[in-house]
């Protein structure tokens, strides 16, 4: 009798619900800041790694990403952290066409992960030893997982990242060069968090140019021996662009966004900016680094890795830090907040059915296949139909 043969759908974005019922189902025994901890771990590291090799800006971001979408088909516990985020960040070199071999990625990680070891290389850039074997069995295992990640966006290598949309979006707005970096480094934080999956890039870069407006002008009605000064010739401050998008209006139309979205894309982001703040105790893999402009990343580590991206781009003048007053901005975004948007999934097939009825029609069925050699696989681009 032969196998069957399956169906599997990309879907590119994911609702808040689909999110949430698959992360718990992936968490296991993990704790919800268990999980976001090994989460954050792990944008670390591959922002170190792909820091560390040169890699643009949009390489290091889509491996995040990718590390995002793998732990909703596979459980934390089965996998090595470091062996995930190096095949992500592989598949990523793919995508993007900055390839290195598997051994560059490998040797650059070592470093990252044995700092003791890499201080014994007398010369500048030299390869950290390690043992063959070890080698070998990180790179056969990150070759079995790349296959996993492959067939988690079912073998579709078209990625749209948020950072060219905060520049057009920005200049469509009005918005000074200081507000557009500062809401260009807050894009470079949110693939950090799960929003990459969950929205399209042109409305997180519109939720980080919010964000940074309501950052901006916030700490500048605290501070009134600093005014504000219009964003651009168009005479649009940072208040003003917050009040705009902080409503319904024409503009959901003209960006096709929504403001509901902002608003939950921008809770996330203060979340992990928190985070970032309230983080005394760092490993030597929290690098909160970023570019230090967006054409040109850094090939090295920044200097100083506990600062996040909001902490690094002041736009020569002084925006929030401390965690106080980012507490003080996200309750005051709260409590003019819209009521969450409804949002059905990308398939006529409520993917929440399927999931709750042992996986039937839905995306806990697809994901049942991920990763089996039995039968045959057909990967379709598009979101599956009724």
């Amino acid at each position: 009798m032969n196998a069957p043969s399956r169906l599997r759908h990309h879907y590119p974005y994911f609702t808040p619900s689909e999110v949430a019922y698959l992360s718990e189902k992936q968490r296991g025994k993990y704790s919800e800041s268990q999980e976001e901890k090994t989460r954050q771990q792990a944008c670390s590291f591959i922002d170190a790694v792909g820091t560390r090799m040169g890699f643009p800006r949009r390489t290091i971001a889509t491996g995040q990403v990718l590390y995002h979408r793998f732990h909703l088909y596979f459980p934390i516990k089965d996998f090595n952290l470091y062996d995930v985020s190096l095949a992500c960040l592989y598949v990523s070199t793919k995508m993007h066409d900055t390839l290195k071999k598997p051994r560059e990625i490998l040797m650059n990680s070592y470093a990252i992960r044995f700092p003791e070891l890499a201080a014994k290389v007398k010369v500048a850039g030299g390869e950290v030893e390690m043992d063959p074997n070890v080698q070998n069995a990180d790179k056969n295992r990150m070759a079995a997982i790349e296959r996993l990640v492959l067939e988690t966006i079912c073998f579709n290598f078209q990625v749209q990242l948020p950072f060219s949309f905060v520049i057009k979006l920005g200049r469509d707005l009005g918005a000074s060069k200081d507000l557009i970096k500062l809401a260009w480094r807050l894009a470079i934080d949110s693939h950090r968090t799960l929003v990459s999956i969950q929205y399209p890039p042109h409305t997180i870069a519109l939720a980080c140019i919010y964000l940074a407006a309501l950052l901006t002008s916030f700490e500048a009605s605290s501070s009134p021996a600093q005014p504000t000064s219009p964003s651009s010739e168009t005479g649009m401050t940072p208040q003003s662009i917050s009040s705009l998008l902080s409503d319904h209006g024409p503009w959901e139309e003209k960006y096709h966004s929504h403001v509901e979205d902002l608003e939950d894309i921008c809770h996330s982001l203060l979340d992990l900016l928190l985070s970032f703040s309230s983080n005394t105790s760092h490993s030597s893999l929290s690098y909160f680094q970023s570019p230090t402009t967006p054409t040109s990343p850094s090939p090295h580590p920044s200097p100083n890795p506990n600062s996040s991206g909001l902490q690094a781009a002041g736009g020569g003048r002084g925006v929030m830090q401390s965690s106080a007053k980012l507490t003080q901005l996200k309750i005051s975004l709260r409590e003019k907040e819209h009521e969450p948007r409804v949002r059905l999934p990308l398939s006529k097939t409520d993917p929440s059915i399927g999931i709750s009825a042992a996986g039937v029609n839905g995306l806990a069925a697809e994901a049942e296949g991920i990763g089996r050699n039995e039968g045959t696989t057909r990967f379709l681009f598009g979101p599956g139909g009724e």
